[in-house]
């Protein structure tokens, strides 16, 4: 559909009176938002009476507080020991609920998931890391446990049938 005088006309109006281009489009019928952005330029059209905005909330209701941490943070230790080589792997136990959820977990909190994600109960651990990873001491030696030896093969002919791969 075409630009006539009357069409133009009313978008004259129209843009003066601050609607947007897309309810100019809708009230002329036949043209798109583009189109009317493009005839708005091509007119010269820049000055409105109120600029088009979206309406906004007057009322924003307020955060809920914080829920404070009801756990004392644990005194810092001097120098923790790094994990020793010979440790016995750690057994499965059932946990107690964590102390953090996804939204309070921090930066140096321990993210060991704890319950089953599509449960209400699901929580993390939740106590302070202070190492580099992501957990606590006694979760990161589950996590992270030493390589075990393999019984019955020496370092000489492991290396032999190593290199055999590449030759």
């Amino acid at each position: 559909m075409g630009w006539t005088d009357e069409r133009v006309e009313t978008l004259k109006k129209l843009w003066l009176d601050g609607l947007s281009a897309s309810q100019i489009a809708k009230q002329l019928g036949g043209v798109t938002r583009n189109a009317v952005i493009g005839k708005v330029h091509r007119l010269g059209l820049s000055g409105r009476a109120t600029p088009s905005q979206p309406q906004r909330p007057i009322f924003k209701a307020p955060r809920a507080p914080r829920p404070a941490v009801s756990a004392a943070p644990a005194p810092r230790r001097a120098a923790e020991p790094s994990l020793p080589s010979a440790q016995p792997v750690a057994a499965y136990y059932p946990e107690e609920p964590g102390s953090a959820t996804v939204l309070t977990l921090g930066a140096h909190m321990c993210k060991w998931p704890i319950g089953d994600p599509s449960s209400d109960g699901f929580t993390f651990c939740g106590r302070r890391s202070d190492r580099e990873g992501p957990y606590c001491m006694d979760h990161a030696r589950v996590a992270y446990q030493p390589q075990q030896k393999k019984a019955g093969r020496s370092g000489a002919s492991e290396l032999a049938r190593s290199l055999r791969r590449y030759i």
